[in-house]
């Protein structure tokens, strides 16, 4: 049986883990995905969202940034009532607003993918933990990033969820050394 990171603990974890976290993601459609994903997060678990990442999908039109960002307030009301969805006013509206902002960065950087991989010089970081909990909620890099987010407008970006993010489009490799991912993310 192969040794994974510790909170991989049932099938979806498992799926999740074993194929796409910590995987280098470049494509900015992705990136646009767990960037509302990981804000959804904030104050819940990742199996939580990881549940409902269908729904997000259908209910934000599979993640496509130039859509979201015209969404008006009946759009809003929609989600708002959509219960396979995280109900939550202040994070809906910050997806909203975080489409737009994503494409202004991707209108002057030419893709996202170039402008978010730049806080991590555009190489996978790699640590070596050798325990789950040994793994930092935040980085310097991280806090960069956040930082450097909301001034250009963007919220419920903190350092925690930004670093969730680095972790989950492989911008940090966080498998714990034993974990079988670990070297195949390399």
């Amino acid at each position: 049986m192969e040794k994974r990171c510790e909170w991989a603990t049932d099938n979806l974890l498992k799926e999740y883990h074993d194929t796409e976290w910590g995987v280098p993601l470049h494509n900015d459609r992705k990136l646009f995905e767990f960037l509302i994903l990981d804000g959804a997060q904030a104050g819940l678990s990742w199996y939580t969202i990881l549940r409902k990442r269908d729904a997000y999908r259908k209910a934000f039109d599979d993640f496509d940034p130039k859509k979201v960002a015209l969404y008006t307030r009946t759009d809003v009301q929609r989600l708002l009532k959509n219960k396979e969805i995280v109900r939550n006013q202040q994070k809906i509206e910050s997806a909203i607003n975080n489409a737009k902002c994503f494409l202004e960065i991707k209108g002057k950087f030419g893709s996202f993918d170039k402008y978010i991989w730049g806080f991590v010089e555009h190489k996978t970081i790699t640590n070596k933990y050798r325990r789950w909990k040994d793994t930092p909620a935040y980085s310097n890099e991280s806090e960069n990033m956040s930082k450097n987010l909301k001034e250009k407008g963007f919220s419920f970006v903190g350092p925690t969820i930004c670093y969730a993010i680095m972790q989950s489009v492989g911008m940090v490799n966080d498998h714990i050394i034993s974990c079988f991912r670990y070297k195949q993310v390399n």
